[in-house]
């Protein structure tokens, strides 16, 4: 079977934050997993470095905004490959190829008659001397009377035509921008209505996608769709592919989304594969995104494979709810945020993708707080799983210097075993990685228990072949571990393995023989207590110093 997974292409405009990890994680998790299974896998994403928010970032600092989008291409990059993702290809939107993906498709849909040219009004900045795109326009939503950009509310996640806002002000200045006649490409978006509502309805009856997924597309199709600009007056991205509109840019909401095909093309490109063996009806495709994506990956991206009869369209759709941090909204504007790159530089990547999932926003919003995340790696990554192994093992270094006895395996624990290579599988296929993670969860407690009522140190005096085989089913559950955990632990799991000295193995129940262990050592670290009024601290004083950096300014940059 041919998996498709495609995470949600970051601006780069700013650091990684914890909510940026949050809802790309799942993706990580999925390619490591059915990469086990021995699925033919495609994990694509990239970095996004057309849009507005690079520009505007690129002005506030007074730099190209080349050198803005590959300074942050790269630092994404560096963090995620220390976080462990494993992306097949992680492209970015600056890209030849993908300039040449992105003209193919707006062509086909204007050769078949989906888009077509109308002239519309337009915000236009008299400061600045030019028209606005839709983010550097902002105001109040007309909807529910906060703060938002012109294309999109954050907070009652309606899609916004610009000129709809209330206090309509230029981002770049300050100004209020009047508005004027232009013209402009659109995409028939209205005509696919009846295809998307009964695409979602078959989505809906098989439980593909994520209740916020389905119930927010169902509200913008009960709406009615409305056709859309795909093009507008900006200073970067890829040019319009026809006569006389060359210096009008192809807009971002369709040439970001289509940068999971210009990357799949990539890939199969340096691979000497097919792009359309990820891209067919056959294919089984996950999209992973947070809640503000869930309209370009269920309304609009679908459209548009539609418009060019592409067979690919988006079978399951993970897109996780909102990451709160301390009880508070994130707000990279305001500082009150948990940068990645500061995070992997005090913690190790395990202990944030373990929070990350055993915490996950899947259904309803979450909250990262520094003291549940120290106490989570204190009490489960190391009081529970790193206490069992390494308890385990140094039983065995001790009582038989290093070289496992053999003994018989628990029925009761081999039949639990090989029942959680089911249902964990199973969660992880349907995208509940929490529900998965806490299973095998509750099987390391369940070890520690036995290890407990065995009291092997007391069978090695009395009994030594029950003293095998409780090591042996020790060392039998130790092993699974490391490999049911390997989508979500993939550094302690090797680990794990290093010390066992056990191959990288497909995922299915390993009976471990004659193991010579290799260089024990601990799994995990205690993290001190003092720790959390530290991170605390720290946080504070970020957004404190940048409050006072903002006092008489405002900045809507979320």
């Amino acid at each position: 079977m041919s998996i498709f997974i495609g995470g949600a292409w970051p601006y780069a405009n700013g650091s990684l934050h914890l909510g940026h990890i949050s809802s790309l994680l799942p993706g990580d998790i999925l390619a490591r997993f059915f990469r086990m299974k021995g699925e033919d896998v495609l994990y694509v994403s990239g970095s996004d470095c057309n849009g507005t928010p690079i520009t505007i970032k690129a002005r506030q600092d007074g730099v190209s905004v080349h050198s803005i989008a590959d300074k942050y291409h790269q630092e994404f990059k560096k963090n995620f490959e220390a976080l462990g993702f494993t992306y097949d290809c992680y492209a970015r939107t600056d890209s030849k190829e993908h300039h040449e993906v992105v003209q193919e498709i707006f062509i086909q849909l204007l050769e078949k008659g989906e888009i077509y040219k109308r002239s519309v009004e337009q915000c236009y900045c008299q400061t600045c001397e030019q028209f606005l795109p839709d983010r550097y326009v902002e105001g109040i939503c007309p909807h529910c009377s906060h703060e938002a950009r012109g294309d999109q509310c954050d907070y009652c996640s309606n899609m916004i035509d610009p000129l709809d806002l209330v206090e309509k002000r230029c981002k770049v200045c300050g100004g209020s921008p009047t508005v004027k006649e232009t013209e402009h490409f659109y995409f028939k978006l209205s005509a696919f209505q009846e295809d998307l509502d009964h695409y979602v309805q078959e989505a809906k009856k098989k439980g593909l996608w994520r209740n916020n997924a389905i119930h927010l597309t169902e509200r913008y199709l009960k709406e009615g769709l409305h056709d859309r600009a795909v093009s507008r007056d900006l200073p970067i991205g890829v040019n319009v592919p026809v006569e006389g509109y060359e210096d009008k840019k192809i807009y971002v909401w369709i040439e970001a989304v289509s940068g999971y095909y210009s990357a799949s093309r990539k890939w199969a490109n340096d691979h000497g594969r097919d792009t359309a063996d990820f891209w067919n009806e056959k294919t089984k495709s996950y999209y992973v995104h947070g809640k503000d994506n869930i309209p370009f990956h269920t309304i609009i991206w679908p459209s548009i494979l539609m418009g060019i009869e592409n067979p690919g369209l988006p079978s399951r759709i993970v897109s996780n709810e909102y990451l709160t941090l301390e009880n508070k909204k994130l707000s990279t504007s305001r500082n009150w945020a948990v940068w990645i790159p500061d995070l992997l530089a005090r913690y190790e990547p395990d202990s944030i993708r373990y929070f990350l999932t055993i915490n996950a926003p899947e259904n309803r919003d979450a909250d990262f707080s520094w003291r549940e995340f120290i106490n989570s790696h204190n009490s489960e990554l190391l009081g529970a799983y790193g206490n069992f192994v390494n308890r385990t093992l140094k039983f065995i270094e001790k009582s038989f210097n290093g070289t496992a006895p053999i003994g018989r395996i628990n029925q009761d624990i081999q039949k639990r075993t090989q029942e959680l290579y089911e249902e964990a599988g199973l969660l992880i296929t349907e995208a509940s990685f929490k529900k998965a993670l806490e299973e095998i969860f509750d099987f390391v407690r369940a070890a520690n228990k036995y290890f407990d009522e065995q009291k092997p140190w007391v069978q090695i005096k009395e009994n030594q072949s029950d003293c095998f085989s409780t090591m042996t089913t020790c060392l039998y559950i130790i092993a699974n571990l490391a490999q049911l955990l390997k989508p979500f632990l993939p550094f302690s799991s090797g680990k794990v393995k290093e010390m066992l000295g056990l191959e990288n193995l497909a995922w299915k129940e390993i009976v471990p023989r004659s193991i010579s262990l290799q260089g024990v050592k601990p799994l995990f670290e205690r993290i001190e207590k003092e720790r959390i009024d530290q991170e605390l601290e720290r946080l504070n004083k970020q957004y404190s110093v940048c409050r006072k950096k903002r006092a008489g300014k405002l900045y809507f940059n979320e």
